[in-house]
């Protein structure tokens, strides 16, 4: 996984910044910006039209890391749709949007899904599906169960949000940024047996090739 990594010293040793660039995608209205803007600024705003796309950054301080977050809210309208690969080359990790009270969006983010297939392999992004607009449930057209069916038969992270109550949008980005370690945590793991198997010294001292 591409990443940049600024190791910062402090009394306890070193402790690492990983930056991360986060894409939200899906159809207008869904409130992309408005979980975005949530989550950067805690506050809401009912609408935050996209032209082509906006920027923001994040930080998490952690325990013993830092996630720097680099957001980008791309525009949902269709027009926009062909150039939006550009926004999203190079990405850790993407949410794809939709409004639980519209069937439709869903169907929406389903799409956006085959476009990131197409673009990454499977451990080279961190995929979540987020039903936004859970202060909506009076209109409801997504159930719950439906949504997170769909998540994992893909291996996508799923959670239900709402910008406009603050529900649950802090906690999916931190499952994002979790996820996001554990997968260099596991990278970690993987290539440390292997630096040190590349020489074996048996009990004569003698010096034997790794398989």
């Amino acid at each position: 996984m591409a990443q940049k990594t600024m190791p910062s010293t402090s009394l306890e040793g070193i402790h690492p910044t990983y930056i991360y660039k986060v894409v939200l995608l899906g159809s207008t209205s869904v409130g992309k910006s408005s979980l975005a803007y949530r989550y950067v600024k805690n506050d809401f705003k009912e609408s935050l039209p996209t032209v082509g796309c906006s920027f923001f950054t994040q930080t998490l301080n952690l325990e013993s890391t830092t996630v720097k977050f680099e957001i980008w809210d791309t525009a949902g309208q269709e027009k926009y749709h062909s150039v939006c690969h550009l926004y999203y080359r190079g990405a850790h990790a993407a949410l794809l949007v939709y409004d639980i009270s519209s069937k439709e969006t869903l169907n929406r983010a389903k799409l956006w899904l085959r476009d990131l297939e197409k673009e990454f392999l499977p451990d080279e992004i961190v995929i979540a599906l987020v039903g936004n607009k859970t202060d909506l449930a009076a209109e409801r057209e997504v159930t719950p169960e439906e949504g997170e069916e769909f998540a994992r038969t893909k291996g996508l992270l799923f959670m239900e949000t709402s910008a406009k109550s603050n529900h649950q949008v802090n906690d999916i980005f931190m499952a994002i940024a979790q996820e996001l370690l554990q997968r260099e945590q596991e990278k970690a793991s993987a290539s440390s047996p292997r630096e040190w198997s590349t020489v074996d010294l048996g009990e004569s001292g003698a010096r034997t090739g790794c398989c």
